[in-house]
């Protein structure tokens, strides 16, 4: 238990998607998506407990090998358009009810944003906790960012004045949720159903770690970085 914390990660893998097949288990450097995710949990210093949230068998059985718990979620928190949040407060249930455990916060990881360094999610909790705050998700810098929105055929700017265009140096840094680390108190979560509330917070992490998988034109685009700092290495440190 970190600092008289009890920290859990719950990392939500359920079977199917739209955009590319079974992408939780998508092979990438030969092995399935998820194992990335479920390695760099364990190799966290500061999660106490971890569980996977998912109604597939093969993410089950790999997980059991890891000797990560599971917690079997039901079908109707399984289709496309069940929230996040609804397998994390079912989770949150399991986790007090049949494990007897009472997280004071949560780690919520998600698969298809594998680009994390082996102490991201160390340092992000150790910024949670050191800031006091209740919610934070991990972010990373796009100086060059405009942003454009077309209502009624109309263009507009959204981010920047394009009628009184700043230099780059002069604009507002703009930042980009990337998906990877998303850290909240089980108390926010099951007040706003939402996790990111209260006082918020941002771990920034690199340019390259913006990226995740949706499609299958991603995929060769995360084993570049994947490779290039050895995160498909993760199980040889």
């Amino acid at each position: 238990m970190s600092r008289g914390l009890q920290i859990s990660a719950i990392i939500p893998a359920r079977a199917g998607s739209k955009g590319l097949k079974d992408k939780n288990i998508y092979p990438v450097f030969n092995k399935p998506l998820i194992y990335y995710t479920l390695l760099q949990a364990k190799m966290s210093t500061m999660i106490d407990s971890i569980f996977v949230s998912t109604n597939d068998k093969r993410i089950n059985e790999m997980s059991d090998e890891l000797d990560i718990d599971i917690i079997e979620r039901p079908a109707d928190l399984c289709s496309d358009t069940a929230t996040s949040e609804s397998a994390l407060l079912h989770a949150i249930e399991v986790i007090n009810n049949e494990h007897l455990i009472y997280p004071d916060i949560i780690v919520f990881l998600q698969v298809t944003s594998p680009l994390r360094l082996i102490d991201d999610i160390d340092k992000s909790i150790e910024q949670f906790i050191n800031e006091k705050v209740d919610s934070m998700f991990s972010a990373t810098r796009m100086d060059d960012l405009t942003l454009w929105q077309k209502k009624n055929d109309i263009w507009k700017s959204i981010n920047f004045d394009h009628s009184n265009r700043l230099r780059r140096q002069e604009m507002p840094n703009n930042y980009i949720e990337n998906g990877s680390i998303y850290i909240t108190k089980p108390k926010i979560l099951k007040r706003y159903n939402n996790r990111l509330a209260g006082k918020i917070s941002v771990y920034e992490m690199q340019f390259w770690q913006t990226w995740e998988i949706d499609t299958i034109e991603e995929i060769d685009l995360i084993e570049y970085y994947m490779k290039k700092y050895k995160i498909d290495k993760i199980d040889e440190f």
